[in-house]
């Protein structure tokens, strides 16, 4: 199974994120927000957003991206061909990054089964 996250994989463009957010499809908890927008691809695509309120320095920043990024990658044959942008609303460290990932992954599965649905 490939487990590569290549450039397809990603939403660059602002075309792209600001698609997701115009179809306001959301869910949220504590530590995250997951936009989702049907992509008519074969894949599912992310996108990221952590703002330097959420974490002022940009290492902080960089460690949230780095582990949704792992997680998307490692999660995303199991995901629909959707577009999805999460945004992050609070900092995690290391010693709660399982709680963190096991958040993140229910949003994922609440906007799938919103989509079955």
């Amino acid at each position: 199974m490939d487990h590569t996250f290549r450039r397809a994989h990603r939403l660059l463009k602002t075309d792209e994120f600001s698609s997701v957010f115009h179809l306001r499809n959301a869910r949220s908890n504590t530590l995250f927000q997951v936009y989702a927008r049907p992509n008519g691809l074969s894949h599912a695509r992310l996108g990221l957003v952590v703002g330097k309120k959420t974490a002022k320095r940009a290492n902080r920043r960089n460690y949230i991206k780095r582990t949704v990024r792992e997680w998307f990658r490692l999660h995303r044959h199991e995901l629909p061909a959707v577009d999805f942008v999460v945004r992050s609303r609070q900092a995690y460290h290391r010693d709660n990054y399982p709680d963190a990932m096991a958040a993140l992954a229910a949003l994922f599965a609440k906007l799938a089964r919103c989509r079955d649905s």
